[in-house]
């Protein structure tokens, strides 16, 4: 069974009645599935569980309702929370902030932020160790020389005409989570490199043989959330993209200078991709840097 394609079609589901009463019972019933089947193969796949999930994008949802301006009663209201008082709390536990602070604050971003111009509080980074783990995918040879730093997805993709890869290859390696890891692995002095466009598996064992195979390193990472764009009415994803190379900008020529951390390069820097990059109001996604503190 192809599980993936029933976890896009929820999702999907999900995004269209956001605004309405969600229960498991609702969901599941929609999916064809038990509560307790669907739930247990909703949070391996996605790593939450589906009532969080369902919080979460409510919130999500919320907070670009309010960077519109849109008043905090009335987003509160319209995304089915009982009393402002409620949804203040729920914010208050996933953005740190109350609804009127983080509206202060993103505010003025977006007032002195505007053209991609990346920085300040949105883009300050989390701090992560991860073990060592695997991932297999398909990928081309490119060259990166002079790129200042930017990786493009879409080239990617645009090499593969009539062919989905990405269902191809969940299909194949039946990943224990969804979410895309890109990559690149240089194979010469000269800026040649490996794109890799991979899911994280526990072995190799079900890779074929036109795939790549790579074993990121343990590492200690700096991890950058792009600023949130609306990719609904953008089918090639243009803004995202563009967001994307800005960030890799932003990091290496103005965050690193500023910090106490230089780049790792013993390690693997890579991007990853998950259910929060699929055309969406406030569509993202997380790049992973490998740093070591400056002596």
């Amino acid at each position: 069974m192809n599980y993936s394609n029933d976890m896009i079609k929820c999702i999907e589901y999900i995004e269209c009645h956001i605004k309405e009463t969600l229960t498991v019972e609702r969901i599941s019933n929609y999916m064809g599935y038990s509560v307790y089947h669907f739930c247990r193969v909703f949070q391996i796949c996605n790593g939450t569980t589906l009532m969080e999930y369902v919080r979460k994008r409510k919130l999500s949802l919320a907070a670009t309702e309010l960077r519109k301006g849109m008043k905090i009663i009335d987003v509160a209201c319209d995304y089915g929370f009982e009393t402002p008082s409620g949804f203040a709390k729920a914010f208050r536990k996933e953005y740190k902030l109350s609804p009127s602070r983080y509206l202060a604050r993103m505010v003025g971003y977006l007032e002195t932020n505007s053209n991609f111009n990346i920085g300040g509080y949105i883009m300050n980074p989390t701090f992560v160790k991860k073990p060592a783990f695997k991932v297999a995918g398909y990928g081309i040879e490119t060259n990166i020389a002079g790129s200042n730093y930017t990786k493009d997805i879409a080239s990617f993709w645009s090499n593969y005409e009539g062919e989905n890869l990405e269902c191809k290859m969940y299909e194949i390696l039946n990943p224990p989570k969804h979410g895309e890891v890109g990559l690149c692995v240089p194979s010469s002095d000269n800026g040649n490199v490996t794109y890799l466009l991979g899911v994280i598996v526990n072995d190799f064992s079900k890779v074929q043989e036109d795939m790549i195979t790579v074993t990121v390193p343990e590492a200690e990472y700096a991890v950058f959330t792009t600023p949130p764009v609306d990719t609904t009415g953008d089918p090639e994803q243009n803004n995202f993209a563009q967001i994307i190379k800005e960030t890799w900008k932003y990091i290496f020529d103005e965050w690193f200078k500023d910090s106490e951390y230089e780049y790792d390069d013993s390690k693997l820097d890579f991007e990853y991709y998950d259910e929060r990059c699929h055309f969406r109001q406030d569509t993202v996604m997380d790049i992973y840097v490998p740093i070591v503190k400056v002596k």
